[in-house]
């Protein structure tokens, strides 16, 4: 793995939602729409929070939301072209930024070439071996399907073509400037099958890195036995909303001791916010709080993403229906307009927050010390790394809270003061000290 990813910071959109495509496929036969070339105009914002990498949802042809994928070398043409994905990549990359796609291997759509075999053919067609066909369905045989859903075809990851389709891909894309993967459902993947893809997409791009979708358990097992480089940090996500909101920071130091573990194994990809879950700005009950999750982000160790829109406090559900997403996947204006109120207040606070971590980039790599304080509303811990230190305060009550720090300390940022070592931070606020 390449050292730039620790000095990386994403800006993660979802493309079909941004550029207001259609719900579903276009037509055989209709031209593309450029639209993806609109996101050239929105990397000034990026780089002005200080974000360098643009984390890009599903671009490849689909039948709908982008996960359902009939063809991984086309560029959806509700999003234009491959020359227009091309036009994107040069302009990240002239503007040095890094750019991320999102692969999805664990399932394809029905429209895709290999199903549509099967579907016209019949189980006895060499397509068949691509997926698990077993049994009778309303096709005239069953599959397996990615957590029920109909539409979407598991793969036979034991089959050798469907490694080697993996390798294609991944490898195609690399060769025309893409620099990190995201993969898609990557905990219902045999991790034996990416130990066997990713080597081989390596041996021409040593410098990819690549995440893998994990929701729950032993992440530094699963980085270990798969060869991805991390995975999303779905622990970390759920405790900072919701010991925010239930103003119970036992829960977040324990995350917090955590996510220090798994951080000495690898850096995680730590985010508040995504395009599979209900906005933080919904999601917590004091609105106050989301300074001190925007902290938690900006301080941790590993590697963080800011979901679109999230810099400005937008409001979105998640919901358990069709279309239930749509809410935290709206579409953005063609052109960056200048924000007003709280979410001009949100994005300096991003934008202060991230310079921190532009300022000390040990961060990415950091320790976690055991909690100097803790209480149910107020947590101060260390990261240190080398000669560097950065406490971090957090206090969730109605009241100040004095916190007694290792080191004489002067204030980095945040709401509170520092007196040679006591420190008092402002009711719902957090503060970051360094040593004097």
């Amino acid at each position: 793995m390449s050292d730039w990813i620790r000095h990386a910071i994403w800006w993660q959109v979802y493309p079909l939602g941004f550029v207001g495509a259609e719900r579903t496929a276009l037509p055989d036969g209709e031209p593309g729409r450029p639209r993806l070339r609109q996101l050239e105009a929105w990397l000034p914002h990026l780089l002005e929070l200080g974000c360098n990498g643009l984390a890009l949802g599903p671009v490849f042809e689909s039948g709908t939301h982008g996960y359902d994928t009939v063809d991984h070398f086309r560029v959806d043409r509700r999003l234009g072209t491959e020359d227009d994905l091309r036009h994107v990549i040069a302009a990240c990359h002239d503007s040095g930024v890094k750019i991320l796609l999102d692969g999805v291997f664990n399932h394809v759509g029905r429209g895709h070439a290999r199903f549509r075999d099967l579907l016209e053919h019949g189980p006895q067609h060499p397509s068949a071996a691509w997926f698990h066909v077993d049994g009778d369905g309303p096709d005239g045989f069953g599959y397996r399907t990615f957590e029920g859903h109909g539409g979407l075809v598991t793969l036979d990851h034991g089959n050798p073509e469907v490694v080697d389709h993996v390798v294609e891909v991944l490898t195609t894309w690399c060769d025309r400037g893409v620099d990190a993967w995201r993969l898609d459902a990557a905990y219902a993947v045999p991790p034996e099958f990416w130990r066997e893809v990713l080597p081989r997409v390596r041996e021409r791009h040593p410098d990819l890195w690549v995440v893998g979708e994990v929701i729950h358990g032993d992440y530094a097992d699963f980085v270990r036995r798969s060869a991805v480089d991390s995975v999303t940090q779905y622990e970390l996500w759920k405790a900072v909303w919701s010991s925010l909101n239930d103003r119970n920071l036992f829960e977040l130091a324990h995350a917090v001791q955590r996510h220090g573990e798994f951080a000495r194994a690898f850096l995680p990809q730590t985010f508040v916010g995504n395009h599979d879950v209900t906005r933080l700005a919904s999601r917590l009950t004091d609105p106050r709080h989301i300074r001190l999750a925007v902290a938690l982000l900006c301080t941790l160790p590993g590697v963080p993403t800011v979901y679109y829109g999230d810099e400005w406090a937008l409001r979105g559900v998640k919901e358990d229906r069709e279309g239930g997403d749509d809410a935290v996947r709206p579409a953005f204006a063609a052109q960056p307009e200048r924000p007003e109120g709280e979410a001009a207040a949100t994005e300096e606070l991003h934008r202060r927050l991230i310079g921190v971590r532009r300022r000390n980039p040990w961060l990415a790599g950091a320790t976690i010390g055991e909690p100097d304080l803790l209480t149910n509303d107020v947590l101060a811990f260390a990261l240190t790394a080398g000669d560097e230190t950065l406490e971090v305060v957090l206090n969730v009550g109605d009241v100040p809270a004095d916190v007694q720090l290792p080191f004489e300390g002067r204030v980095e940022d945040g709401d509170g003061t520092v007196d040679d070592r006591n420190a008092r931070v402002e009711p719902h606020a957090y503060l970051l000290v360094r040593p004097r």
